[in-house]
């Protein structure tokens, strides 16, 4: 039997919400538009980049969710280049829960709002690239919690939905498993409460790794 445990990446895997909030900022102003708050933007980390601007912006047209993407992406890249990220870090415990998996026989995978670009940086920044059997991102997936993502993910691994969970820290995770028939397990680290993650479906919230393993045993 496979058994496959798909992650998000931004929010479950690394806590990456002040490189998103910094480059946000940067976009909106460049196009002379009003930066959402905080909170709003933490809301909206998993959507894909022209749904986060259309979520951010309702009011806006097509042409402006288009020009904030690509200010977006533009602003990610170049505060990357001149070395003003900051550090994002893998939350506690998840260097050890992955080869914990692994060795008890689970195949591992991510679905991302991030690009293909964005996640092999962060994979091959902390060396984790390696436990990965399928990776899936927004360059070639309609926006969570659309279930394109976790079907190709099962695909890849010949995992079948009864065998297959997915593992995230927004509603638009646990969304996209209950429409892929996944299971859907909520972390409590990330960026939606917990009430948010069980109303989108999922079957429980955890709030540590070793709370994950064992729900997993």
């Amino acid at each position: 039997m496979t058994r496959l445990a798909v992650f998000d990446c931004d929010g479950t895997l690394v806590d990456s919400q002040v490189n998103i909030i910094n480059a946000m900022r940067v976009a909106f102003a460049a196009v002379g538009h009003p930066a959402p708050d905080d909170h709003a933007i933490r809301h909206i980390v998993g959507l894909s980049l022209f749904e986060t601007m259309a979520t951010l912006v309702p009011d806006g047209d097509a042409a402006l969710h288009a020009a904030l993407a690509d200010e977006y992406r533009g602003a990610f890249h170049r505060l990357r280049a001149d070395g003003t990220l900051a550090a994002e870090p893998l939350y506690p415990g998840i260097r050890d829960l992955l080869p914990t998996l692994e060795t008890r026989g689970w195949l591992l995978g991510v679905a991302t709002g991030k690009s293909d670009r964005g996640l092999a940086l962060i994979l091959a920044h902390h060396d984790i690239a390696h436990h990965f059997v399928t990776l899936q991102t927004a360059d070639r997936h309609p926006s969570k919690p659309h279930p394109a993502m976790l079907e190709l993910a099962m695909a890849q691994a010949g995992a079948t939905p009864a065998e297959t969970v997915m593992i995230g820290d927004t509603g638009f995770d646990m969304a996209m498993a209950r429409a892929a028939g996944a299971r859907a397990i909520g972390v409590d680290w990330g960026y939606h409460p917990p009430e948010a993650l069980r109303v989108a479906g999922a079957e429980a919230v955890v709030g540590s790794t070793d709370a994950l393993l064992a729900l997993l045993a």
